[in-house]
């Protein structure tokens, strides 16, 4: 590896963040009953989703109560707007960082800022970088602000796992899949909906926010075929990915240490995925687990909106002056790390 990509910022900062989440709750308990005839035939010991991952529940949108993830997403983002007391019309940038697409065109960014009511000025798009899109997103419209283009920035992601869940279920139970075509699937499982926004805007014009200073970045793409998914199934080598992640985090985390020391942060908001890849985390950089805030127990992985979902929870628990870590590692693989002064 060569090193990472370092950024810093100046004059911008995180003036709010806000979540919106579905209210139908699908149980551990519940997948692995539907699962039962597959895990007895293959042997498996019942409880894997519990035992194993540590996700107890997860939620999903309930079409009969009219919710759907870009409906939560525009309720996230009126509400981030409404906290941070931006207007849609000072709105210069929305950016889309969702892995779910219900087409491949036009962007989903373009409903948003059209049910957001953000101005025909207001720049749109998609950035889609697996579960790393929001915090990717976060630091391309900082920079936008950073250099005077923008003035404020909505970062949004809005995310749906009955697709994928409902496919995964209905082929695990074929009789064709055996035991490790089961375990490759198995993360799948772990999928949760979700939405998330944020709001960014200058420094000096909203001295009440908090200061994104920067971070770093760094890609390992020899692994980009460690994990794959669609909306019909995401395959796994979950050894793998978790080894070639934690090396990545870990030689990142290392080589920014003279320059960052991040050693004592109030707050690690990590990517939720499962009890093994946040305890393999703090164990690899040493953190501290009561600064280590989880919301995959009850919300399971909800991809890019994990961050700024635990983001918004944990923001009542900080303090002006706290220093506060975003680190996540996506798919691909790459690893982002950005620092917030609360």
């Amino acid at each position: 590896m060569t090193g990472n990509a370092t950024t810093r910022f100046s004059n911008v900062s995180l003036l709010s963040v806000a979540s919106a989440l579905p209210s139908r709750v699908t149980t551990s308990v519940d997948i692995e009953e539907r699962l039962a005839d597959a895990l007895s035939r293959l042997r498996l010991k019942g409880g894997l989703l519990r035992r194993v991952a540590g996700v107890l529940e997860r939620r999903n949108w309930d079409a009969t109560a009219g919710e759907s993830a870009d409906a939560a997403t525009v309720q996230a983002g009126e509400r981030a707007l409404a906290e941070a007391g931006v207007k849609p019309q000072d709105v210069g940038l929305l950016i889309n960082t969702s892995v779910t697409r219900k087409h491949l065109e036009p962007s989903v960014a373009v409903r948003l800022h059209h049910e957001l009511g953000l101005p025909t000025s207001a720049v749109n798009f998609d950035v889609a970088n697996a579960c790393l899109g929001f915090v990717n997103g976060m630091s391309l419209a900082a920079g936008m602000i950073e250099s005077g283009q923008i003035s404020h920035a909505i970062v949004v992601n809005g995310e749906d796992a009955d697709d994928i869940q409902v496919n995964t279920i209905e082929r695990l139970l074929g009789e064709d899949i055996d035991r490790d075509g089961f375990l490759s699937e198995f993360a799948t499982l772990t999928l949760g909906s979700g939405s998330a926004a944020a709001v960014l805007g200058r420094s000096d014009e909203h001295p009440d926010g908090h200061r994104i200073l920067g971070g770093v970045t760094r890609a390992a793409t020899q692994f980009h075929d460690l994990c794959v998914g669609s909306a019909d199934g995401m395959y796994t080598n979950a050894k793998s990915l978790l080894k070639g992640g934690l090396d990545l985090v870990v030689s990142a985390w290392k080589e920014a240490a003279p320059d960052w020391n991040w050693s004592q942060m109030d707050r690690y908001i990590t990517h939720q995925v499962s009890a093994v890849h946040t305890n393999a985390i703090i164990k690899a950089a040493g953190l501290d687990a009561a600064r280590v805030p989880t919301t995959f127990p009850r919300l399971g992985n909800v991809g890019p909106a994990s961050i700024p979902i635990t983001l918004a929870e944990e923001q009542a628990t900080l303090n002006r002056g706290d220093r506060v870590l975003l680190m996540g590692v996506g798919s691909g693989l790459n690893t982002a790390m950005m620092e917030l002064a609360w």
